[in-house]
């Protein structure tokens, strides 16, 4: 009989946000640590699941992969959903063929936390508190202070 491998994550409370992933063992760069798994639906599906959810509450276990496809974790999904953002993350998500991976950007020790960039896109009819709702809880010196994309600034014409 073959002995297990000992598993290289676990989920437990997180300091940034609910529940975190953590490196059970040393993750060395490079490593594809896991999928992101869940229910495959429409971008109208996702809405129409969502729309009763207060302007306010951030929390989603959604990933869009294209146009088409977006994985809601929060059904059939796994503990890649527990992954949390962080600004200088260690880890990145990778989508190859509609599916989304988490790989470790470099070497990961035991007991530190997954992260990875959400890079949440801005919308046209985002209310005016969204840097708010999405704001970044890592505590790194390089925060960014939201989960967003940084917004984009207006080109300037002429000298002033």
């Amino acid at each position: 009989m073959k002995a297990r491998a000992t598993p290289c994550i676990e989920v437990r409370d997180s300091a940034l946000h609910g529940m975190g992933v953590f490196a059970a063992r040393r993750i060395a760069k490079g490593t594809r640590i896991l999928e992101y798994l869940g229910e495959r639906i429409s971008h109208a599906e996702a809405d129409r699941r969502y729309e009763g959810k207060a302007p306010s509450d951030n929390h989603t276990f959604l990933f869009i992969v294209n146009a088409r496809t977006v994985i809601d974790a929060g059904v059939g999904g796994n503990e890649a959903r527990f992954v949390n953002h962080a600004c200088d993350p260690n880890c990145e998500s990778v989508i190859e063929n509609a599916r989304v991976f988490i790989d470790a950007l470099r070497t990961i020790e035991p007991g530190e936390e997954l992260t990875y960039d959400y890079q949440i896109q801005r919308e046209p009819d985002d209310p005016p508190d969204i840097d708010a709702i999405f704001a970044c809880r890592c505590g790194l010196e390089s925060c960014r202070g939201s989960m967003l994309w940084p917004p984009r600034r207006s080109k300037r014409v002429g000298r002033q």
